[in-house]
Parts: C-alpha cells; structure tokens; sequence
C-alpha cells in the first residue's frame, strides 16, 4: 500500500518507524525537503520525502498528522482527495481557560471537520488516543494496545484497522464518523494520565476480557 503521512512531528516520525518493513510504500509529505529532520525520518524509515500534495497524489491512504493550529490550511492545501481513505489521528487540541482542552465536540468533532474539508475523501477517525511513543513500538506492552475507529466508509475502515495491525493494535470498530465525539474527548484521558497524573507515556489502553 501506498502511504502519505503528511507531518513530520512527533505522531508522523512514530508512525513512519511503526511502519517501517511492513511492505507498504511510505511517503513523508513535508513542506522543507532538505530539513535534517525529514532526512533523517527517510534513512530511518525508508520512506520517500515529498511536498505534501504531491505526497498525497502519490498515495492510496493519507495520514494526517500535523498539529490542529496548522491543519485547516494544510489539508485543504492537499487539493481533492476524492476516492482516498484519508485517516486523521490529530485532536483538535488548544488553550482553553488557560489549559490545554479540546476546542470542538458534543455537537462536531474535528474528523467531522477533517471531512467538510475533503469532500469526497473517505475520512477514518483513529490513532488519537495514544501517545505517539505507542505508535513506533508497543510489542513491550503486557496487552495489545487498543485503538477505537470511527468512519461512515466500510472498506476505509477495514483499510485502517489493517494498518492499525500493523502497527501493533488491537482495531476496534467504534461505528460512524460521529463516533470521534467520544474517541477525541477519549484521548484527553490518556493525555489527564500521562502529562498531569504523572503517569508518563510508556502506557496505552487495553481491551481486556474474559471467556
């Protein structure tokens, strides 16, 4: 499969670790090509540095990571992404109150506004709910990480849930795209846990059951 992760930040470099050799094409789309950074995630991860719309034309999934302040005009600066499964793991995130909060939710989410901004793109609401240490490696992990997944398109749900796989989660179906009303405010727990609990990052949440 054809990957653009379109950010180069913390969640973007994880993922691109993450998914290091696991025979997908992985494409850094990134607005300074010759940044050290980005040079160093290629070596890293073997993927490909390209500008953005280019690396999200190249591509059959679209990952966005990129921080909430910045995405409207970048993702809208990716140009149509019709037929695409595109999916968003940003939380819509600013200081609210003189703390860190959600600035959407209860009657939109941001993957709902992801969606307004790609029309015809078939957006996926998951790997939001985690730190982005969980996405390069979590094979340490006593259980299999969960990671809820929201979207109204079958197949681009299946399509996440394969990637999720690969990156050591455990997929679960969540149902339609409103469902990242619960799955944003969700990452706010872990957030609560690891940064003002004291918890720290090395930790993810579990789907535990019985018989």
């Amino acid at each position: 499969m054809r990957i653009a992760i379109i950010g180069t930040g913390n969640v973007g470099s994880a993922i691109a670790r993450g998914l290091k050799g696991k025979d997908h094409q992985l494409i850094l789309g990134a607005r300074d090509l010759q940044a050290a950074d980005v040079a160093a995630l290629a070596r890293d991860s073997g993927a490909v540095p390209m500008l953005p719309q280019a690396a999200a034309r190249a591509a059959d999934v679209i990952i966005l990571a990129l921080p909430w302040g910045v995405a409207e005009s970048a993702v809208k600066a990716l140009g149509s992404l019709a037929g695409k499964t595109v999916i968003d793991c940003m939380n819509p995130l600013g200081m609210v109150g003189g703390s860190l909060s959600l600035t959407v939710g209860h009657c939109t989410s941001g993957a709902e506004i992801v969606q307004a901004w790609l029309p015809g793109a078939r957006v996926v609401k998951t790997l939001n709910q985690v730190g982005a240490e969980m996405m390069a490696k979590n094979d340490h992990l006593p259980h299999r990480p969960v990671q809820f997944v929201a979207g109204d398109d079958a197949p681009a749900k299946e399509t996440a849930m394969a990637l999720l796989a690969d990156l050591g989660f455990d997929a679960l179906d969540a149902g339609d795209l409103t469902k990242a009303r619960i799955l944003e405010p969700f990452a706010m727990v872990w957030i609560n846990q690891a940064i003002l609990r004291g918890k720290g990052r090395d930790w993810a949440f579990a789907a535990v059951g019985g018989k």
